[in-house]
């Protein structure tokens, strides 16, 4: 049974196993959220060192929660040598009403970082991890999914770091999760629980991993690969890195989506219609798809083109898009670090 307890009480350094469910205090019921957090701590444990996976930082993404509850089965303690730390679903609101934001305060978890621990319940879920979690842990993987936003050529992912050791750990962590793609995209939007851990040192890695509120068996196996790969890899799992089910190591690809010039935004709210799959290879000015308005039912659709030589990553999930969305990305192809 798992130990309740406050945020302040979790124990990263005793020996062992130790499975919590942390209370968060409930704005209005008289009662507390609770998150399950396992915490497992070996021999070998450094300070400052340690390996966190999460979850469900939306709510509607269900391939790293299932993931990670496979994990807690599947890691045994005895095999822990240094520190590990699972949290299967992290915005427990979020994912009991399968939304994206937080339903309580309407706020999206993956944009609250650092957070403020006198906030709303993002914003105290936010400064839990920062304040409290990552001083224990060196390797952040955030386990995403598209959810009903967009649907992903299965993806690891990270962003651009100036730091070369750390940019050369991430890119190894991230082919650890077999994917065919991995994503270095932008860094401009605030609040990212994986900025906040590369801003702090950390080789932090998100994922896309599925998309549409579904299940794909592919994504699961891909995180639980890619986590126990970088577990035994970061010296906190005693035991063989599990072999790549998925992509080979040569066949793997870097993508940079970086740029703005990457994203094909809606201009206008209409139906899209992709001409391509996630994953195709695309030529510059070719059509990825069609912007259709049937208000003006008789008006041709708006071409959508490439714009340079690459990889599609992702498509708007629903053909129904709003003014602004970004609904095709196309990737460029770049060089692994030697």
């Amino acid at each position: 049974m798992r130990s309740l307890i406050e945020p302040e009480d979790l124990d990263f350094e005793r020996l062992g196993r130790r499975d919590y469910l942390v209370r968060f205090e409930h704005p209005s019921l008289w009662g507390a959220y609770l998150m399950p957090v396992t915490v497992l701590v070996g021999a070998e444990a450094e300070p400052e060192r340690g390996l966190l996976a999460t979850g469900s930082t939306h709510g509607d993404e269900y391939e790293g929660p299932v993931a990670i509850k496979h994990l807690l089965r599947q890691i045994r303690a005895e095999d822990v040598t240094g520190r590990i730390v699972l949290i299967p679903v992290l915005n427990v609101m979020a994912f009991k009403a399968g939304s994206r934001e937080s339903p309580d305060d309407g706020v999206n978890l993956n944009r609250a970082f650092p957070g403020d621990r006198r906030g709303t319940i993002t914003s105290r879920l936010a400064d839990f991890i920062q304040r409290l979690i990552f001083p224990h842990v060196h390797v952040v993987l955030d386990i995403h999914s598209g959810g009903e936003v967009a649907r992903f050529a299965l993806n690891a992912s990270f962003h651009s770091v100036h730091d070369r050791e750390q940019r050369r750990a991430m890119e190894e962590t991230a082919r650890g999760f077999g994917t065919k793609f991995t994503m270095m995209y932008q860094n401009l939007s605030p609040g990212l629980l994986t900025s906040a851990a590369e801003n702090l040192g950390k080789i932090s890695l998100g994922t896309e991993l599925g998309w549409g509120r579904a299940l794909q068996p592919e994504g699961v196996s891909m995180a639980k690969q890619g986590i126990l790969t970088a577990a035994i890899r970061q010296g906190q799992l005693r035991g063989v890195v599990p072999p790549n089910r998925h992509c080979p190591h040569a066949e793997q690809l870097l993508l940079d989506s970086s740029d703005p010039s990457s994203s094909l935004f809606a201009r206008t709210p209409g139906h899209f219609e992709p001409t391509v799959s996630c994953g195709d290879q695309v030529e510059e000015g070719q059509v990825v798809g069609y912007l259709h308005d049937f208000e003006r039912v008789d008006d041709p659709p708006v071409e959508l083109l490439a714009p340079h030589d690459g990889c599609v990553l992702c498509q708007a999930w629903g053909a129904r898009v709003a003014t602004g969305q970004i609904i095709t990305q196309v990737g460029k192809s770049v060089e692994w670090m030697r």
